[in-house]
């Protein structure tokens, strides 16, 4: 397993950004606001984009700062179980390499990262765009992914990662966000 990203091999996977736990979770604008950068540099770097939502009924939609990002054609799943990768209409087409971020870390995103370790993906969870309702639970789940094997890396170091190279007009792109966002 690889620890570089590749542009090629990558999906972002984003995990139940909802309305629902904007009051509970401490850091959820900063979560939010991580999520959004992340989309828009994929989209950017023509990695897909897979978002999923936990019991929309009961936690409300995808967040506002975050839907108003999703590419044209980006859906939100909806789902009951707690791995994303367990929803019905969730597939990474194809890619070997998934680059998660959601809430909350040491439910429904750690759940999701060991499934997708267990299916051979190679996984980078990324610490600064993850929330949970204590920090204690948040650092219980990255801990738990990184033993597990998954990578732990933060917004800009994936998207410098999935970039590669300085000089393109991807580059620009790039490092627009990561200037905009600098948490």
């Amino acid at each position: 397993m690889s620890p570089r990203l590749d542009p090629e091999r990558a999906a972002l996977v984003v995990v139940d950004v909802q309305e629902g736990f904007r009051k509970a979770i401490p850091d959820f604008g900063a979560v939010a606001a991580a999520t959004a950068t992340l989309i828009r540099g994929a989209e950017a770097l023509d990695v897909p984009v897979i978002v999923t939502e936990q019991y929309p009924k009961g936690l409300g939609p995808t967040a506002s700062e975050v839907a108003e990002r999703l590419p044209d054609g980006v859906e939100p799943i909806a789902k009951t179980v707690f791995s994303a990768a367990s929803a019905d209409g969730f597939a990474l087409g194809g890619r070997e390499q998934a680059i998660v971020c959601g809430i909350e870390t040491h439910v429904c995103v750690n759940q999701t990262v060991l499934e997708l370790l267990d299916s051979g993906i190679e996984v980078h969870v990324v610490a600064d765009a993850v929330g949970s309702r204590s920090e204690a639970n948040r650092q219980l789940g990255l801990a738990k992914a990184e033993r597990a094997g998954a990578w732990i890396t933060s917004v800009e170091t994936a998207l410098f990662e999935l970039l590669g190279e300085a000089g393109t007009e991807r580059f620009k792109a790039v490092q627009r966000l990561v200037l905009e966002y600098a948490p």
